[in-house]
This record gives structure tokens, C-alpha cells and sequence, in this order.
């Protein structure tokens, strides 16, 4: 299986498909002028300003601002970050069909956001803290996840297969946009500790409509907590489109709650590295929030119980496909540091490995402990938990006789 193309994973549709310009009427002046709007709408937030550090053909770009963060970046470096998108792309592309053989009850694909999670991921530090959504594999990834951790709560095995104190990121989060307040408050305890580390939270363009999020901007703005706001604009909240959200970019608010914000090419890893690393070290250093919009598309569907041909056309798709996170690093990786074929093959093989991996694990998962519900409520044990555990030992241990009939 390839892991670089996507042009084969995702079924096509004709282009007298219905568009993104979703609510259209079917005929009239005033369905005419709804169509011209939200077509130019979409066609101008085609190429929006964004810092871009790769293009798309994998030519480098120079950047007075943000160079500074990733020139000292190396070949071996770089290659790293082509391994982290392609094994990311690999599990989740395993996970996808593992969810269609009836492995796994639902799946959030990742697939064309590589570049904004590996880059992001990429530029915490060990004692950062991470919140996610349920997309994050990618950073799941760069914070020593094991990928098959991530696969029980979507078999239905567990509430989250990872403990959260290992590697600083918080189990994922299914209640849209409520984990960026939970960011803000812990960030909030890292300034009263007197720590230098920091947070940063995840969330999507569909999450930004919510008020969770605008209630954490404002309170991580007032109490200047050391959060970094990651928004992957991936341009659909399921069926949703950019403009049926938001008037102006999204990147923008965050001049509305009084911290700085930037849009990034959401699939240039690079520039997404760097923007990552300019937010989190102005948070340590006590300089209060960002936000960060990073433009990037969804490939795939919302989740696997999505059908995204019923509102997207193929053309809109085709268009990013030539934006691929892969190929261009791959491109600029062959071009300026001459990598081989060698490497390219290595990691072939590699891929494959974890997807056999990953296919085991996933059929070799056992259903839980019962007993696991009561743990990691509370830092120390309380009395009512022992009694709620003692209450349903009893109750357990009530059919043991009928059982045994």
C-alpha cells in the first residue's frame, strides 16, 4: 500500500455534484446571488496571507520572521519529520479500514492535516501540555502515544487507552470545543506554580463557533495563561463550509480578546514547526496566549460515518491534493538534501510493519477490567469511591450463582 497518494483513498464525484455551496436555491434572483457570493467567498479564500515556508512544489521560502525558528534545522531532522507524517498517514490509513471491517465502531481521519500536527508536535517540549480533540493522532504520535493506544476507546474497550501523566496529553476529547477551557485552566495553574512551560490546545474550525472556545480566549487573555490555541481550519465542520461559520479569519479574533494571532500553511510542515515554536516560546516567557489557524483540508470525511461526496466537490478536493503535506516535504527533501531512494523504501517497509502491527493489536484487544471505572477519578482515594467500588463488587458477585447454574 502506498502511504504518499491520496488521490486513490477517497471515492470521486462527478462535477455536476452539489458543491460546498451548500443551501443554494434551485432557482430565483435571490438563489443566484447566494451562489455568486459564496462561490467567490470560497475561490478568494483559496490562497489566503499565510506564513509558508515550503511551497507546495517543495521550494524553499524565505521568511524574515520565522526563519529563525527552523534554520538551524538538519537533514536528518527533516527526514524525521517526512518519517513522523508517513507512519502517522500509514496508522491512520489502517485505521480507516480496520473501521469499515467492523474492527472499530468509528474513526476520525487525519488524513491531509499531517503537516499541522507533526509540525505543531514537533515543537512542544517534554514538559508541555497537550489537550486534543479526537483527530490529533499525529500529536498522539510525537508525544510517545503508542498508536494502538489510541485505537480502544473507538473499539469500545476504554475511555482512553493511555495514562495522560506519561506524556502530557490529555485523553482525547469528544465534546466539541470544551477541552480549550480545560487548557486555559491548566495553564492558569502553570503561571501560579511558577513554571516556564506551556499548553497548547487543539481544535477545529468547527470548534471555533463554539463558546467554550471564545470563553477561553477571554479568560486565557485576562489571566495572560501561557496557552497556545492550535486551530487546524481543515474548511469543513462536518457538512459546514468556512463561510456559513465566519465573516472574517478565524486567525483574527484573537486581536478581538487582545493576544496575536496567525494564519500558517496548515500543510507545510516547516512553517507549521515554526509558527508552533514562536507561540509556545513566547508563552514561556510569560507573554500570555496565541492563536494559530494553521489552513489545511480534511481529505477524508468527517468520520468514517460521514459521506463527504454529498457536499464537497472533486474539483475543491483535487485542488488540495496538489497541496499534498507529503509530497512537498518528500520534493524538498530529493531536491536540496538528495535523498535517496534508500530512505524512501526503508520506510515503505517500515510502514507496513506498523500496520500489521496495529491490525493485531486491534483484534487482540480484551474487553475491560469492570473495575477500571473507579481509577483515576481522584489524585487520593476517597471514601465514596470505595464505597461505590464495594457497592458494585456486590453486585458483580450477585450473578455468580446464576452463572454457575
Amino acid at each position: 500500500m502506498t502511504v504518499e497518494s491520496t488521490a486513490a483513498r477517497q471515492p470521486r464525484r462527478s462535477a455536476g455534484g452539489k458543491a460546498g455551496t451548500t443551501g443554494t436555491k434551485a432557482a430565483g434572483t435571490t438563489g443566484t446571488k447566494r451562489t455568486t457570493t459564496r462561490t467567490t467567498a470560497r475561490t478568494a479564500a483559496a490562497e489566503p496571507e499565510l506564513v509558508q515556508l515550503l511551497t507546495p512544489e517543495g521550494e524553499r521560502v524565505k521568511n524574515a520572521e520565522y526563519d529563525r525558528y527552523v534554520d538551524g534545522i538538519t537533514p536528518e531532522e527533516l527526514r524525521g519529520l517526512y518519517r513522523d507524517m508517513v507512519l502517522t498517514r500509514r496508522f491512520d490509513a489502517e485505521a480507516t479500514a480496520l473501521q469499515r471491517q467492523g474492527e472499530l465502531g468509528l474513526w476520525a481521519s487525519l488524513l491531509g492535516q499531517e503537516a499541522a500536527q507533526i509540525g505543531s508536535g514537533r515543537a512542544t517540549r517534554e514538559d508541555d501540555y497537550v489537550f486534543p480533540t479526537y483527530r490529533e493522532h499525529g500529536v498522539a504520535w510525537c508525544r510517545g502515544v503508542d498508536p494502538t493506544n489510541l485505537l480502544g476507546m473507538f473499539r469500545g474497550v476504554n475511555n482512553g487507552g493511555w495514562d495522560p501523566n506519561e506524556n502530557n496529553f490529555h485523553l482525547y476529547t469528544i465534546v466539541i470545543g470544551s477541552q480549550a477551557l480545560h487548557a486555559t485552566g491548566y495553564a492558569m495553574g502553570i503561571t501560579k506554580d511558577g513554571a516556564d512551560s506551556a499548553v497548547i490546545a487543539y481544535f477545529g474550525d468547527g470548534a471555533s463557533s463554539q463558546g467554550d472556545v471564545s470563553e477561553a480566549f477571554n479568560f486565557a487573555a485576562v489571566y495572560n495563561a501561557p496557552v497556545v490555541f492550535f486551530c487546524q481550519n481543515n474548511q469543513w465542520a462536518i457538512s459546514e463550509s468556512n463561510e456559513k461559520q465566519t465573516r472574517v479569519p478565524l486567525y483574527q479574533r484573537a486581536q478581538g480578546f487582545g493576544f496575536p494571532g496567525v494564519r500558517v500553511d496548515g500543510n507545510d510542515v516547516l512553517a507549521s514547526l515554526a509558527v508552533t515554536r514562536w507561540a509556545l516560546e513566547r508563552a514561556r516567557r510569560g507573554e500570555g496566549p496565541a492563536l494559530i489557524e494553521a489552513w489545511t483540508y480534511r481529505m477524508g470525511a468527517h468520520t468514517t460515518s460521514d459521506d463527504p461526496t454529498r457536499y464537497r466537490h472533486d474539483d475543491e478536493r483535487a485542488a488540495w491534493e496538489a497541496k499534498d503535506p507529503i509530497l512537498r516535504l518528500r520534493r524538498y527533501l530529493e531536491s536540496v538534501h538528495h535523498t535517496d531512494e534508500g530512505f524512501f523504501a526503508e520506510l515503505e517497509t517500515e510502514s507496513e510493519a506498523l500496520g500489521k502491527r496495529v491490525r493485531e493489536a486491534v483484534r487482540a484487544m480484551q474487553d475491560p477490567d469492570h473495575f477500571a471505572i473507579f481509577e483515576n477519578v481522584y489524585a487520593d482515594g476517597h471514601a465514596l469511591v470505595d464505597e461505590e467500588r464495594a457497592q458494585f463488587a456486590a453486585y458483580q458477585a450477585s450473578f455468580a450463582d446464576v452463572e454457575g447454574v
